[in-house]
């Protein structure tokens, strides 16, 4: 899915957003700081492998995937971080890393943090690491239904 696909996507539902464009940056902390979204507000979307299943795990940028907890949430068996080579091809018009999350649309099941609910607005990449898709987190809601699970931790030394 292209930035244009997205819009498209967007536009036929009827939702209201704002496109941010901003320099290169391909870390969400990183890209939070340019744009001077609150890290709570900016939503990062990891791929994880739960039980051999691809899925993706929403999540505010300032924060990590504790996989022992996602297990635990989820009732998953396994559940480890995706590399790239295991996801890439999933995404085929994305730039590796900056997938939006709608997992519906690539047939992957959708878990977003409990914490991404408090807030009104998420922002998030919009298929390249350049443009960001800003809109309420109730659409968001509703198009991608994701499963609110409680997952995310304080970032430490641990990527994710």
């Amino acid at each position: 899915m292209s930035l244009s696909s997205l819009k498209e996507y967007l536009d036929k539902n009827a939702i209201e957003y704002t496109v941010i464009s901003h320099s290169p940056a391909f870390t969400a902390q990183g890209i939070a700081a340019m744009v001077h979204v609150p890290g709570q507000e900016l939503a990062k979307t990891v791929v994880i492998k739960v039980d051999g299943e691809l899925v993706m795990a929403v999540l505010p940028a300032s924060f990590r995937v504790d996989l022992t907890l996602f297990e635990k949430e989820t009732g998953a068996r396994k559940a480890e971080l995706a590399s790239e080579a295991e996801f890439r091809e999933t995404f085929p018009e994305c730039e590796t890393g900056a997938m939006p999350p709608f997992g519906n649309l690539y047939g992957l099941r959708v878990f977003a943090d409990e914490s991404l609910t408090r807030d009104n607005e998420i922002a998030f990449n919009a298929c390249s690491h350049r443009e960001l898709i800003r809109m309420s987190w109730r659409d968001l809601q509703r198009l991608a239904r994701p499963r609110i699970a409680r997952f995310a931790a304080r970032r430490s030394a641990e990527a994710a």
